[in-house]
């Protein structure tokens, strides 16, 4: 049951992002959906193996880690060896082979956000998993949300 679970969330993510980089580039390409789902599996899954107490921020951070990590690794992949060109920030400034750069990365950061609330509401409501709660920093100290 568990596959079918990841499977449904990996839909879930690969159909977003595809559509959120349709209504902000105008295109997309096919493997981002599978970039998608695989970062909507990836970040979703933070507060499942490290602790809920972990402050939300700090899994935001976490989670603009690993989509950096995977889009640096899938460019490489998709446009640098198989040269499809599906992305390049190359004019963006603070960019790293024009694979990722500074400025994305930050908005991943928010993405995902997005992506650690909705995984949790769909792996509560769906498949019946723990009730999601937050812990956030407020005013130095953490506290459950």
């Amino acid at each position: 049951m568990k596959s079918v679970n990841h499977l449904i969330l990996f839909l879930v993510g690969g159909i977003i992002y595809y559509g959120l980089e349709t209504a902000w580039r105008g295109y997309s390409h096919w493997a981002m959906f599978i970039v998608g789902g695989l970062a909507f599996l990836l970040v979703g899954s933070i507060n499942n193996y490290i602790s809920w107490r972990m402050p939300l921020a700090l899994q935001m951070l976490i989670g603009a880690v690993i989509i950096t990590v995977l889009e640096f690794c899938s460019g490489c992949i998709v446009n640098i060896a198989l040269g499809w060109n599906v992305w390049d920030y190359s004019a963006v400034p603070f960019n790293f082979m024009g694979q990722i750069c500074l400025p994305f990365s930050v908005l991943w950061c928010y993405l995902s956000l997005i992506i650690i609330l909705l995984d949790d509401i769909l792996r509560w409501k769906l498949f019946g998993e723990e009730k999601p709660y937050y812990t956030i920093w407020r005013w130095g100290k953490c506290v459950k949300n």
